[in-house]
């Protein structure tokens, strides 16, 4: 899912970006350049015969989303995509990186006159070092070779503000840093980033453009971009100051009125808000056993309250791969898609674009989601612009920070404690137990902020089992400040049910705890009543709702984001290190080339499914 976006940090190494990636979406045109004398695709009008002109033409519409500055092959079992095959077994098939993704959005282009790409947001932001060490420039630099028409801005836009988000879309050498390449200024975004619900509170006007309009040959597609409206609630009250979020629905309708009156028709909406399909495999049919059936989250109701005037809605955050039908508020299918994470998937929609009416055929849309697959050519490039960026990187990338005996999976890891997160947890606590750090009892870490596995075999020349600068940072890219703060063992236990209650309930967030610390999750129960209070212990004593205790966490949750107000109650706060400095720390003093790091045991939560 679309992690918490977290704090810019004003180091040297500068932190991922908050541009929220734009979601490649081309639509796939079926007409040959110059369709004269031959009807083609669905729709076509009387007069097809020789001499005349076809009634409708096939636009491509190329999408993704949530790419993250994932440049590189994500690694582990976060770079896999899942595929059920007939006879039910599931296959994990590796995927993503740009070089990959340029070779499938350019072959899928080929003979597609009408094509255009576009994304749904959190395009950077979250990123491995590669991209988030230089704010991002790299994967920006990427999408304009990839040529990306456009892209909604998702939450991961703002982890560094407005004005880093200005400085993406129009160019300039960093304020702090500068510029990186000597004779190299940083040009910007060639594509329009959308940003038609986020206002300016003086002046109430938009951030961004709210929509553009691609054109080719007299078609005309508007595209009307928004965030999630909850995005203060998952980034950094920095990041996002001096802003107004609005409501998605409300938004688009209104300038889907606009563009209609302007005479375009056409209307795909990329919305950075998503859904949960009931299957992980990117093959799987939601549309069964009817339209939309087998998807839930927000982006139903948002797509249900969507006015018909809008064709198509390409989505993300939730990082799923779906391919559905929702209906419109007028009870007619309309497409809703989104294409997993990190590059690996894209959506190839067809549209078939009527010339008379300018409006989409809805009845012939047709869409599918599409693995890009690592054993297909790299496009040069693309591994040019990775090289260039990986000898700059290099000094502070390459550097050891520990050593790992398998996989600890974080990101790739579908269970509520995940082994990583009690490693993250437990460095923490580690690095701010002592009294003049801080004098933590318990560490609390949100599971959207574990951006990635580590991962034993070598991503370099460094030797399996390695832990990279890179690698570290690539885990926890956002370098957030930690904080240690008092609450009351009552503070304690409510936050804990907000894991799975409140706004939290339909998609829970389970906070990863650090060693000492043991409950019971009985999942068959509903809201807070999922969490069993009696089973909550700190070192082997239950928790007393009168007694203060010392608590670890990032600023981010500290400041009650991702839904977790009693964190944000915190008195008596102490501003420790990162959480990287802590992590790499960590992994210095508890792993060697001869005794390396063993993924831990998950038994700290109960889990009664």
């Amino acid at each position: 899912m679309s992690a918490t976006p977290q704090k810019k940090r004003a180091s040297r190494r500068v932190l991922a970006a908050a541009a929220g990636l734009a979601t490649v979406g081309a639509l796939v045109a079926a007409m040959p350049a110059g369709a004269h004398d031959r009807g083609q695709g669905q729709g076509h009008g009387p007069g097809h015969g020789h001499g005349h002109k076809p009634r409708t033409v096939d636009v491509q519409l190329l999408s993704f989303n949530d790419l993250h500055g994932n440049l590189e092959p994500p690694a582990g079992s976060a770079g896999n995509v899942t595929k059920t095959h007939p006879d039910g077994t599931v296959e994990a098939i590796p995927a993503g990186g740009v070089e990959y993704l340029a070779t499938s959005l350019r072959t899928a282009r080929k003979g597609n006159p009408y094509s255009v790409t576009a994304a749904a947001g959190d395009m950077v932001g979250a990123s491995p070092l590669l991209s988030g060490l230089f704010h991002d420039e790299p994967t920006i630099e990427a999408l304009n070779k990839l040529k990306l028409d456009v892209s909604a801005v998702g939450n991961h836009e703002f982890d560094e503000g407005a004005k880093e988000l200005a400085r993406l879309q129009n160019g300039g050498c960093h304020p702090v840093e500068g510029c990186y390449e000597k004779g190299k200024k940083f040009k910007g975004a060639d594509f329009p980033y959308l940003a038609a619900n986020v206002t300016k509170e003086k002046t109430g006007k938009p951030l961004l453009k709210p929509y553009t309009v691609w054109k080719k040959n007299g078609v005309k597609i508007g595209f009307i971009g928004v965030t999630l409206e909850g995005t203060p609630d998952i980034v950094t009250a920095e990041g996002v100051k001096g802003l107004k979020f609005h409501d998605e629905i409300k938004t688009i309708n209104k300038y889907a009125k606009e563009l209609d009156r302007k005479g375009v028709k056409s209307i795909v909406a990329l919305i950075h808000e998503g859904g949960a399909p009931a299957s992980t495999s990117y093959n799987y049919d939601c549309d069964s056993p009817g339209a939309g059936d087998g998807i839930s989250g927000p982006i139903v109701d948002i797509a249900k309250g969507i006015t018909p005037k809008v064709d198509a809605l390409v989505t993300g955050h939730t990082h799923q791969a779906y391919v559905c039908t929702v209906p419109d508020p007028a009870g007619k299918p309309r497409m809703v898609t989104s294409a997993s994470s990190f590059g690996k998937l894209y959506t190839d929609t067809t549209l078939t674009y009527d010339l008379r009416t300018k409006d989409i055929v809805r009845t012939s849309v047709k869409s599918a989601n599409h693995v890009v697959s690592r054993d297909q050519p790299k496009a040069t490039d693309m591994t040019r612009l990775i090289e260039r960026w990986n000898r700059l990187a290099a000094p502070i990338a390459n550097a050891p920070q520990g050593y790992i005996s398998a996989d600890i999976n974080g990101r790739g890891s579908t269970a509520p404690e995940k082994p990583l997160g009690n490693v993250i947890a437990d460095a923490q606590l580690e690095g701010l137990a002592p009294a003049d750090k801080g004098g933590a009892q318990v560490a609390f870490m949100n599971p959207g902020g574990i951006r990635a596995d580590l991962v034993h075999k070598a991503s370099g020349s460094e030797g399996d089992g390695v832990v990279t600068y890179g690698e570290a940072f690539t885990v926890q890219p956002f370098t957030n400040m930690m904080n240690v703060v008092d609450l009351t063992g009552a503070q304690l236990v409510t936050a804990l049910q907000q894991q799975v209650s409140g706004p939290n309930e339909a998609s829970p967030k389970i906070l990863q705890v650090s060693k000492g610390l043991i409950y019971t999750l009985d999942l068959t129960k509903t809201g807070a009543a999922r969490v069993v209070t009696d089973t909550i212990k700190l070192n082997g004593e239950a928790i007393d709702p009168a007694r203060t205790y010392r608590v670890a966490m990032n600023e981010f949750l500290a400041g009650g984001g991702d839904g977790f107000p009693a964190l944000g109650q915190g008195t008596n706060k102490l501003v420790g290190a990162s959480d990287l400095d802590l992590f790499n720390a960590y992994l210095a003093a508890h792993s060697s080339a001869t005794s390396p790091l063993a993924p831990p045991a998950t038994d700290r939560i109960t889990v009664i499914q």
